[in-house]
């Protein structure tokens, strides 16, 4: 089990570096130098990459290996890097936009390969549990080394240097994948025979579109996934670009918003996978929201306080790390959430409909923080902050329905209590469904 971890971790570490680099630092950069909020929103449009993969997720999931992918795409990442080392942002902005999309396209495409593998290698509920742990933090790891750490110090190495040290790290995560035994595991090569025998489903795509509609918990999954972050993610994108307009510069910045509340969020991510073995999803979605909201509160509250104290920067500070911390919780159960429901797929489509259901979590996110800085530029903070809250305390209805009538429900009422007398129900079937071929 360790080796899958190191392995899916370390994947999903450099599958998050070129989200850091667009989420954290060029924000930052661009605000620095004069450009608006809404043109920083629309930067977004670099990540449509993701959007696009479900369209190629099944000829990732039936042509070559899951190894031969990888390396594929990690090493068009280090040689993507180099490309970018030899220009400059300030004179070269869009071979800079030309780059950044070329990794979210090759990123988009590892990702494919990546949860292919990981539906295939996670068994039982331990193991699906801790395998999206090291999902969800390596992903943010990559994020915060990227988006934090370099933002902390690319004033001393410049653009250069830092990208040729991303190329090499892609370069030695090449090598790593290469002769990575993980891969030998016998379920992988039974995956693989099985797209042999479903040859004909590449030449009727819709017959994949009907199986991936048909998996049970599908279609309240897509719901969920397409709204469970609007709110946050308009915080998230707007509430640090706030701070940079009033209470902070943008070496502090990327500190406490690049680095410490990143951690919030890893710690939150992580400690989503430990109350996994313990509790139900359900119980744990509704009050996790609940608990989102009301932090959000908090942070709109901080909108109305423009004169920049110590004591403004530690509550801005703290409201960015519980919202991260939170929303690290909330990642950590959406993913376990959308594998648990992709494991009841037949094995042929399985890394196809987690890339569909990952797509449209993308698409949620994407398509919303890209009009964000539109919105603020239009109605101004305080009012958009209140979208978003509204948005926010929508989707924990949303939730709160699902554990009482909906979907979470039956995972609720399927699970014995831990202790007779005890509310506490642990988390047992929600995270081990039956083998597609028992259903």
């Amino acid at each position: 089990m360790n080796d899958k971890l190191v392995f899916l971790g370390l994947l999903y570490f450099v599958q998050g570096i070129p989200y850091g680099l667009q989420s954290s630092l060029l924000p930052v950069y661009l605000r620095g130098a004069g450009h608006s909020l809404t043109r920083i929103g629309l930067t977004k449009i670099l990540y449509f990459p993701w959007v696009l993969k479900v369209l190629w997720a099944p000829l990732v999931d039936r042509v070559g290996t899951k190894r031969l992918w990888l390396v594929a795409t990690v090493s068009g990442l280090a040689f993507t890097c180099l490309s970018s080392a030899t220009l400059s942002p300030e004179a070269h902005i869009w071979g800079v936009a030309g780059t950044l999309l070329a990794m979210n396209a090759l990123a988009s495409v590892q990702d494919i390969a990546v949860d292919g593998a990981a539906v295939g290698l996670l068994k039982g509920r331990s193991e699906l549990g801790l395998g999206n742990t090291a999902q969800v933090v390596g992903y943010k790891a990559g994020s915060v080394f990227a988006g934090g750490g370099l933002l902390a110090v690319i004033d001393v190495v410049g653009w250069g240097p830092m990208f040729m040290l991303l190329a090499f790290v892609y370069f030695g995560v090449a090598l790593f994948v290469w002769g990575a035994p993980v891969l030998d595991d016998e379920l992988l090569r039974g995956q693989a025979e099985g797209r042999r025998g479903v040859q004909s489903d590449a030449v009727h795509p819709w017959r994949v579109w009907r199986k991936l509609l048909s998996v049970p918990g599908t279609p309240w999954t897509i719901i969920y996934v397409l709204t469970y972050k609007l709110g946050e993610q308009g915080a998230v994108t707007m509430f640090p670009l706030f701070l940079l307009d009033n209470h902070m510069t943008a070496r502090e910045l990327g500190f406490w918003n690049g680095v410490i509340a990143m951690g919030f969020s890893i710690c939150g991510s992580s400690l989503g996978g430990l109350l996994l073995s313990q509790f139900s999803i359900g119980s744990l979605m509704r009050r996790v929201f609940v608990m989102r909201t009301v932090s959000m509160v908090f942070q709109s509250s901080l909108l109305t306080v423009l004169e920049p104290s110590p004591l403004m920067k530690v509550m801005a500070v703290l409201s960015l790390s519980v919202q991260h911390f939170l929303g690290g919780l909330i990642t950590t159960l959406t993913f376990t959430t959308m594998m648990h429901c992709t494991q009841r797929a037949e094995e042929s489509v399985q890394a196809t409909h987690y890339s569909f259901l990952s797509t449209l979590e993308v698409l949620g996110k994407l398509m919303f923080s890209a009009l964000a800085g539109g919105l603020v530029d239009w109605v101004g903070y305080p009012t958009a902050f209140l979208l978003f809250l509204v948005l926010s305390a929508g989707t924990a209805l949303h939730v709160w329905r699902a554990t009482d009538t909906g979907a979470l429900r039956e995972q609720l009422k399927e699970q014995p209590k831990l202790f007779p007398n005890s509310s506490t129900i642990p988390y047992v079937t929600a995270l081990a469904p039956p083998h597609p071929n028992q259903q």
